[in-house]
C-alpha cells in the first residue's frame, strides 16, 4: 500500500508539474524569456570566431556582449524597433546575422507587414555597407553574390515568418472577440426568452386575478368591500400594463416555453434519432411553477440537442428531483469511444443559454466531463408548489 500511495504522489507531481510547465510556456513572459534564451545559445556557437576573428574579444566577454544582446529580446513586444537597432549595432561591431533574424522576425510580428518589410530593407542596406568596409569576415561573404546569398534571404525569411504569425495572431483575436459576441448575444437571446415567459405566466395571472377581482366586486356590490375588490382589480390590470411596458419585445412566435408536460416528446424524438433516453421526473415537480418548469425544458432540450451532436447513439439519462426547497436537474451520457465521422455544427453557444436560464431564476450551473461521462447539473430554489 506504501508503495501503491507513493507511485500515485508521483503520478499526481507530474501532472501537477505537466500543467503547470504547460500554462508556463503558454505565458507571453515565458515565451520571451525562452526566446532569449535560444538566441543566446545560437549566438554562442559564434564566441570562437569572436574572439580571433571577428573582434578582438574574449571568449568571456563575447559571451557577455551576445548575453547583452539576446536581453534585448525580453523587450521585443511592447519596443521591437530596439531590439533591432540592437541586432543592426552587433551586426556591425561583431558581424553577428542570428541577433537580425529574431529582431526581424519581431518587427514583422509585433508591428505587421509594413514594419517588416522596412525592416528587411534597412538591415540589407546596413549590412551591405558593413560589407563594403574593411574588416567584413570572409566566412560572411567574400564577394557581392555570395554576400547577398547569405544576407538577403535571412532577413526575408524571418521578417515573412514573422508577419504570418502576425495574420494568425490577427486571425486569433477575431475568432476570439466573434466568439465573445455570439456569446453576449445568446445570452441576450435567452435573457429575451426568459422575460417572454416572465409576460406570458405572470402576465396571465394577473390578468386572472383582475377578473376575479371584478366577479368578486360585483358580488360585493353595495357592500363594505365592493371598493376594496374595485382597488384590487385596478391594482392587477396596472401591473399587467406596467410589465408590458417592461419586458422586452416578445418572440415572434409568441409561444411560452414548455415545462414538464412536453419533456416526453423530447426524449421520443431524441430517441427516434438514435440517442436513447431514460428520463426520471420526480412526481412533485409537476407542481413547479410555470417558470421553473420552463428552466427544466430548456436545460433538458439542449442537453439532448448537445448529445446527439458530440455523443449520437449514446444513451442519455434525464433525472429532475425535488430535494428538500431544491430542484435538481442531472443529464448525462457516455462519453463516444470515437469521435463523429463529421464535426457537429455548432454556434458553441448553448451552454451560455443554459446557465443564462438556470442563474435568472437564483440557480447555479455546472457542465463538463466526470470520467467516462458528461453531465450537466442544475440546481435552483424549487420555490412554492402549486
Amino acid at each position: 500500500m506504501r508503495n501503491l500511495s507513493a507511485a500515485q504522489a508521483i503520478r499526481q507531481a507530474a501532472a501537477t508539474a505537466g500543467r503547470l510547465s504547460a500554462r508556463w510556456s503558454q505565458a507571453p513572459r515565458a515565451q520571451d524569456v525562452l526566446t532569449a534564451l535560444s538566441a543566446f545559445a545560437l549566438m554562442s556557437l559564434d564566441v570562437p570566431g569572436l574572439a580571433e576573428a571577428d573582434n578582438s574579444l574574449n571568449g568571456t566577454l563575447a559571451a557577455l556582449a551576445l548575453a547583452v544582446g539576446a536581453a534585448s529580446l525580453l523587450l521585443r513586444r511592447r519596443v521591437p524597433w530596439l531590439t533591432y537597432a540592437i541586432a543592426l549595432f552587433f551586426l556591425g561591431w561583431l558581424h553577428e546575422l542570428t541577433l537580425a533574424q529574431f529582431a526581424l522576425y519581431s518587427l514583422g510580428r509585433y508591428r505587421g507587414r509594413l514594419a517588416g518589410a522596412l525592416g528587411v530593407i534597412g538591415y540589407v542596406a546596413f549590412a551591405y555597407v558593413m560589407f563594403n568596409l574593411p574588416g567584413w569576415p570572409a566566412h560572411r561573404g567574400d564577394t557581392l553574390s555570395s554576400f547577398l546569398s547569405l544576407v538577403v534571404p535571412i532577413g526575408v525569411l524571418a521578417a515573412g515568418v514573422g508577419v504570418a504569425a502576425n495574420r494568425q495572431d490577427l486571425v486569433r483575436a477575431l475568432e476570439a472577440q466573434r466568439a465573445e459576441t455570439d456569446t453576449l448575444h445568446a445570452v441576450q437571446q435567452e435573457r429575451t426568452r426568459i422575460a417572454r415567459d416572465v409576460h406570458d405566466f405572470v402576465g396571465r395571472e394577473l390578468t386572472l386575478l383582475s377578473v376575479r377581482s371584478q366577479v368578486l366586486a360585483r358580488r360585493a356590490e353595495g357592500g363594505p368591500f365592493e371598493d376594496d375588490f374595485e382597488e384590487l382589480s385596478e391594482a392587477a390590470r396596472s401591473a399587467h400594463r406596467m410589465l408590458n411596458e417592461i419586458i422586452v419585445q416578445r418572440g415572434t412566435d409568441g409561444a411560452p416555453t414548455p415545462g414538464l408536460d412536453a419533456l416526453p416528446e423530447l426524449a421520443e424524438r431524441s430517441g427516434r434519432a438514435g440517442s436513447p433516453v431514460e428520463l426520471l421526473v420526480d412526481g412533485a415537480a409537476y407542481r413547479l411553477s410555470p417558470l421553473r418548469q420552463a428552466a427544466v425544458h430548456r436545460v433538458v432540450q439542449e442537453c439532448l440537442t448537445n448529445a446527439a451532436k458530440h455523443a449520437p447513439g449514446e444513451p442519455v439519462e434525464v433525472r429532475v428531483d425535488i430535494e428538500a426547497d431544491r430542484l435538481k436537474i442531472k443529464v448525462s451520457n457516455p462519453l463516444p469511444a470515437t469521435a463523429p465521422p463529421a464535426a457537429p455544427i455548432s454556434t458553441g453557444t448553448g451552454i451560455t443559454g443554459m446557465a443564462e436560464r438556470i442563474r435568472a431564476v437564483g440557480g447555479d450551473f455546472e457542465a463538463g466531463t466526470h470520467g467516462e461521462t458528461y453531465e450537466v447539473t442544475a440546481h435552483l430554489p424549487a420555490g412554492e408548489l402549486a
